[in-house]
């Protein structure tokens, strides 16, 4: 099968309900709490199919990571095919491309596709927040990413005059995580840099 300007990867499963201990014990979650089955969304698998109509570089058998939605409501299943599921794919308009990046089953390197842009976080300034000589007091709220650090070389990023390594500036509410190899990274679209900072 050969699909014009979609990618197809085939999923055992929409959601990550399972957890293993490191002894090996398989626990089975209930992901119907408030957020859970937002967080437990899967959002990577094996490429069954890669979009004739783009060069991406993306080989059967890569791993593709891919944005949440793919899977949401069960799914953009390929008719006619179960666990095949579809997964946009438009290097012109970020808003529009699903497909965030690949992990080369040959070289076991990740490349960003179609204008995303994979960050890790940095140490950002602590809000001192309200302070008092007779209480400690307590912020339990993350505060929103607001900076953070690129992990991945682009074309796209390279127009902008950032690369792997800057510490860049990021628009309030983009700071989506995706978990890649066992790393957590911010996934954001390279329209949502602001700026870079200086060394």
């Amino acid at each position: 099968m050969k699909t014009l300007d979609l990618f197809v990867v085939e999923l055992e499963k929409q959601i990550n309900d399972t957890i293993t201990t490191d002894g090996g014990l398989e626990l089975y979650m209930d992901t119907r709490h408030e957020g859970s089955e937002f967080r437990n969304r899967v959002t990577e698998g094996p490429v069954v199919s890669a979009p004739l109509k783009h060069d991406t570089g993306v080989q059967e058998g890569d791993t593709l990571f891919f944005h949440h939605l793919v899977v949401l409501n069960e799914g953009q299943v390929l008719t006619g095919h179960d666990k095949h599921y579809l997964v946009r794919y438009d290097p012109e308009h970020t808003i529009n491309n699903q497909a965030i990046a690949y992990k080369s089953k040959k070289s076991d390197h990740i490349y960003t596709l179609g204008g995303w842009a994979l960050l890790t976080s940095v140490e950002e300034d602590a809000d001192p927040g309200e302070q008092s000589d007779l209480i400690e007091v307590v912020k339990l709220e993350e505060s929103p990413v607001r900076k953070a650090r690129i992990a991945f070389d682009a074309p796209w990023l390279e127009e902008l005059g950032v690369g792997a390594g800057d510490v860049v500036g990021i628009k309030k509410n983009r700071d989506y995580e995706i978990t890649i190899d066992d790393v957590k990274y911010f996934r954001v679209r390279a329209e949502d840099i602001l700026y870079v900072e200086n060394d």
